[in-house]
């Protein structure tokens, strides 16, 4: 995982052709989630997110990644991640996390939103409120950190400070670099690890995604060798957003607003290339 690898940076042409991804991104997990509820399978929210990026003329870079066979995954409760859709009918108090990609003009976008179908449980609401949060804390430290390691720095101290029952961070699955393919080199850690990472500097784009759960960090793969669930079958979720750092600043680039309304709360302005 700590192997050094050479990281892609973008020039600010490819930073704003990504930035066109995330927005198509942004729009099509617009209409998933508010697709998702009770009585609708997840096949169907592939659809509604298949469609919206067929009508922007984009492409998806999950379907057919190694061989997985949708447009988004869509994990369901005790689901981590990589849930294939299916014949799966939405009940009330779901917690449904999902993740999709976009690709324009050779560019690559990801984001993960997660969702709870109909009326949420207390734990649940507090556990997508938390992961949520986490992720925008190492989006801000993404600002103003020197390495990447900040970023899970952040994420840890965040979610350790938090009042009530704890939250697990999974250490298993980390964000990643990103922009001519979907996961590129560095990996980004949601934990505290004493491995700093490389530097951050302008054109450095990344995907940063915290999973937290409501028990223990065991996760298990089942049979299809994607869907990814917690062993004790306590429940999950997932927040992701792409990022990238220029002279300027950071944008976030699968936010509408480029991250402005929960970044300036954390002292953090995001700075749009023109």
């Amino acid at each position: 995982m700590f192997r050094q690898s050479k990281v892609e940076y973008k020039n600010n042409q490819q930073i704003r052709t990504m930035r066109k991804a995330g927005l198509v991104l942004s729009a099509a997990l617009d209409e998933a989630v508010a697709a998702a509820a009770v009585g609708v399978t997840t096949r169907e929210l592939d659809g509604v997110f298949a469609g919206v990026l067929k009508a922007s003329g984009a492409t998806s870079n999950f379907l057919g990644y190694h061989g997985f066979p949708a447009s988004i995954c869509a994990s369901v409760n005790h689901e981590v991640v990589h849930g294939i859709p299916g014949d799966y009918v939405l009940q009330d108090g779901d917690i449904l996390s999902i993740d999709g990609g976009a690709i324009v003009d050779g560019w690559h976008s990801d984001s993960a939103r997660s969702v709870i179908v109909g009326q949420a449980r207390p734990e649940d609401q507090r556990l997508s409120d938390a992961t949520e949060a986490a992720m925008w804390h190492g989006i801000a430290a993404l600002a103003g950190g020197r390495h990447v390691g900040d970023i899970g720095n952040a994420i840890d101290d965040y979610v350790s400070g938090l009042d009530g029952e704890p939250l697990g961070i999974l250490q298993d699955y980390v964000g990643h670099g990103i922009g001519t393919a979907m996961h590129q080199p560095p990996d980004v850690l949601n934990y505290r690890s004493g491995h700093r990472g490389p530097k951050i500097r302008p054109g450095l784009c990344l995907a940063i995604e915290p999973m937290l759960v409501l028990g223990g960090l065991e996760t298990t793969l089942l049979d299809d060798d994607w869907t990814v669930v917690t062993t004790d079958g306590r429940r999950s979720c997932q927040w992701e957003h792409t990022v990238a750092v220029h002279d300027g600043g950071i944008w976030v680039l699968s936010a509408e607003d480029g991250g402005a309304s929960r970044l300036e709360p954390l002292g953090v302005t995001p700075v749009a290339l023109s």
